[in-house]
This record gives C-alpha cells, structure tokens and sequence, in this order.
C-alpha cells in the first residue's frame, strides 16, 4: 500500500479531484484508467474503486458524459458534422459516440443537431473551432516566460 493510499479519506479526494478535472480538461485526448489513475498518484484498480464511490460514476462513464456535454454544445453551436464533432471530443468510433450520445440525451447526435438548427441562430464555421482549439493547444505547449514579461 502506498504512502497516499494510508493516507486520510479527505487527503485522498485532493487526488481524485485533480484526476477528475484533468478529464475533464483533456476529454478530448485519449486517457485511459491509467493515465488517470497516475494523475492521482494511485494504483488503477484503487482509483477506480475510489473514484467510482467518490463520484457514483466510473472514470470512464464520466469521461463519456463529458465528451457528450461538450459534443452536445458543438453540435448547438457550430456546423460540423456529426463525424467530426465526434472526433473533436476524442471520440474514435462514431458508432460507439452515437450510441452514448442516445443514451445519454435520448436522442441521435443527428436528431439533436437537427432540432437546434431550426431555431434559427447563428452557428459558428467549422474552421473557426478547429483554429481555436490549435491556438489553445499551442498556448497550453509554450513554456512559460520569465515572470513580469
């Protein structure tokens, strides 16, 4: 056993919750259990135990919600396909996407894409989206600069 597995209860939810919002920041990657196990500084199998009774949601179930949340704004808000709009999120099969997507908001991606563009708004290019997420990439790459500059 680990130094921060013996370690206090509320010691330990530091931990998870620094797993769960690095998901949350990179649900666009590929993660797995352990990438998000070494992000808490636990074994996977301790981490998935912990985790899932921490937030009632294995890590993996909360990875797919929040690429279908965040899937969901895309497809309010842009006009990207269903299939890129998976990709985007880190999603690698649009079956798989499809069907948590249904599960999930109990309609296809295609069906709720369809019923928000009727309501007329503005929808952000494609292009634009992509850009913003390779500036954001490049932001979050270059090493930060000497304080005050």
């Amino acid at each position: 056993m680990s130094a921060l597995q013996r370690r206090a209860p509320g010691d330990v939810l530091v931990h998870l919750r620094r797993a769960r919002d690095h998901a949350d920041r990179h649900y666009a990657e590929p993660l797995d259990l352990d990438a998000l196990a070494a992000v808490a500084g636990l074994s996977k199998f301790h981490f998935q135990r912990l985790f899932t009774a921490t937030y009632g949601v294995s890590p993996a179930a909360h990875l797919s919600r929040r690429r279908v949340e965040r899937a969901q704004d895309l497809l309010r808000a842009t006009n990207l396909t269903v299939t890129e709009v998976c990709h985007t999120v880190g999603c690698s099969s649009l079956g798989s996407f499809s069907r948590r997507f249904k599960e999930l908001v109990g309609e296809t991606p295609s069906e709720f894409q369809r019923r928000w563009a009727v309501t007329g708004a503005p929808r952000i290019p494609g292009c634009f989206v992509f850009m913003w997420g390779l500036a954001e990439r490049a932001r979050e790459e270059k090493p930060a600069g000497p304080a005050g500059s």
